[in-house]
């Protein structure tokens, strides 16, 4: 994105916040920057960074069409800090959507329904240990229609179809589902647990559980998941356990993860509230990939603030 663009951005922003006050069309502006000074370790060969972790930048809303109808949107660019070349505005998800008594159907560039389903059983998401690193199907797709029931007794169901003029579906179609129940934040249920399913997306065909609950002081998770090429090909099994212990301000954080004939990982990290919006943390993420001499290691300090 080249500075008339950024400018352009801005300015677009500026006046939609001006113009959706005046209309009383509800906005936020919202994001956050998480930034690491790391030492990776990857492949023997040592380097020190100042990077990026998913930083963000966005803006949401919704307004009242009146018959129990709901139109809500969001825009949202990943900022990359790191970036040497200063081309650092990333699209995520960006999207506008109809809600109401049916539920909700939105359609734009998305996350499928099986990377929805994750919930929070991450501990180091978007991190150097992020699941990602090992395990298919957390896809953001530029093609999506999503739609989502209304929540029934705590439980919701979704489906994301990918269109096949996505460049990442090769001309094929793909679908995503979901079935959830719970609140992935473990505020309203002390259960969270959903069941994830990928047809064709992005290549893969997946099946993924999870659950996420509180027991004694501890939010412990866990996640199984199945993986094979739509095309054919071997299927590979994986599965991820973590754990999370709040005392005051400090978060003590550990997660494993491990999938057939491509590795495992283990991390271990801390986070320190300084305040709602602001903590510093520190983890060490050691991976070890299936042939490698070497395993991959990370260490990091780094600061969040969310607006």
């Amino acid at each position: 994105m080249n500075l008339f663009s950024k400018t352009l951005l801005a300015s677009a922003l500026a006046t939609v916040t001006l113009t959706s006050a005046q209309a009383a069309d509800p906005i936020s502006v919202y994001g956050k920057l998480n930034v690491t000074a790391q030492s990776n370790d990857e492949a023997g060969e040592s380097t020190t960074t100042i990077q990026s972790n998913a930083s963000r930048f966005g803006v949401k809303g919704a307004f009242d069409l009146g018959n129990s109808l709901e139109a809500f949107y969001k825009i949202e660019y990943e900022v990359d800090t790191g970036d040497d070349v200063k081309e650092n505005f990333k699209a995520r998800n960006q999207f506008v959507g109809l809600k109401g008594n049916f539920g909700s159907i939105s359609v734009g560039r998305n996350d499928t329904m099986l990377k929805i389903s994750q919930g929070k059983v991450d501990q180091f998401n978007d991190l150097s240990g992020d699941l990602k690193k090992l395990f298919k199907g957390e896809n953001r797709l530029a093609q999506t229609a999503t739609y989502m029931t209304p929540s029934i007794n705590g439980f919701k169901f979704g489906a994301t179809y990918a269109a096949e003029g996505d460049k990442d579906q090769k001309g094929e179609d793909g679908f995503s589902l979901g079935a959830i129940y719970g609140d992935k934040k473990l505020k309203k249920t002390k259960i969270y647990a959903a069941l994830g399913y990928d047809s064709d997306v992005k290549g893969y065909d997946i099946v993924r559980a999870t659950l996420q609950g509180k027991v004694a002081g501890f939010k412990l998770g866990g996640m199984y998941q199945q993986q094979e090429p739509s095309a054919g090909g071997d299927s590979k099994t994986g599965y991820l356990v973590s754990a999370a212990y709040k005392m005051n301000a400090v978060t003590l954080k550990g997660q494993f993860q491990d999938m057939e004939d491509k590795g495992d990982s283990w991390s271990i990290g801390a986070d320190y509230k300084l305040g709602k919006p602001t903590k510093v943390f520190a983890f060490y993420t050691s991976r070890s990939i299936e042939g490698e001499a070497n395993d991959d290691k990370y260490l990091g300090l780094g600061l969040e603030h969310k607006f």
